[in-house]
């Protein structure tokens, strides 16, 4: 249930009064009773995929909103005793080891500043994973640690999956491939200088420049070439406009 005092999703008691005590950082009100599952209140908030614009507007709109998504990051990574341990590879209260938190970063698109979404998803591309035995931040859970990974190096991630859209974010590779429908081939560029170029400056599909930082599933399942141009200061113009967000279902 909202509370829009706290501004977070919580429990409610039979009476109707919330779950107390209440910690946004543990799993609920009692060691017998979690509230959420895997995840806490911080993690849980942000978790509505499918109508991320109805979330921005319990918010009260785009800053309120903002300001939390910034706190989620920046805040204490203290979690409270009951927390499984599945809940890792933390960045303030983001837990990128476990599936709840791993479509956060890349909400700050839909609010209008998609530069943070480039250097958050940049922060757990290059920091959360590496080549040695506990390489990944948390339970590899059916392989979705490694596809998080492999979507967001490619520069795109299906926040909603059966919105059929996909986010884009600032390639890690120069270039890639990828085989898709029809034996066609999706080509991914990122044209910078050096490696701390990761903010996108331009996007282009097909040689037609992007005003947004979204593509349609069937702009891309049929082959082409998805072109990134990177910097080392962010454009906070592109992709700002409300009118050019990621679909939602409130939209």
């Amino acid at each position: 249930m909202w509370d829009p005092k706290t501004k977070f999703l919580r429990a409610k008691m039979l009476d109707g009064s919330w779950a107390e005590p209440f910690d946004p950082r543990g799993a609920g009100h009692s060691k017998d009773h979690r509230d959420y599952t895997e995840s806490n209140a911080w993690q849980s908030v942000f978790g509505l995929q499918h109508d991320v614009k109805g979330l921005i507007d319990l918010f009260g709109g785009r800053e309120p909103f903002l300001e939390k998504l910034d706190e989620l990051f920046t805040m204490s990574s203290d979690l409270g005793p009951d927390m499984p341990p599945d809940v890792s590879g933390m960045i303030g209260q983001y837990a990128h080891g476990n599936e709840p938190s791993h479509a956060i970063a890349y909400l700050y698109v839909y609010a209008g500043q998609p530069h943070k979404t480039q250097q958050r998803v940049h922060q757990v591309l290059t920091t959360l994973y590496h080549r040695d035995p506990d390489g990944v931040a948390g339970n590899e859970d059916v392989g979705q640690m490694s596809a998080w990974y492999l979507m967001s190096s490619l520069g795109l991630y299906a926040v909603d999956p059966v919105g059929a859209t996909y986010v884009l974010t600032a390639p890690l590779f120069v270039k890639s491939s990828v085989r898709v429908s029809g034996g066609q081939t999706l080509t991914i560029e990122a044209k910078r200088n050096s490696a701390e170029e990761i903010y996108v400056q331009s996007v282009a599909l097909n040689g037609k420049p992007l005003d947004r930082m979204w593509v349609r599933h069937e702009d891309i399942a049929h082959g082409g070439r998805l072109v990134f141009t990177l910097g080392s200061e962010p454009n906070k113009d592109l992709g700002a406009d409300p009118k050019v967000a990621p679909p939602s279902l409130t939209a």
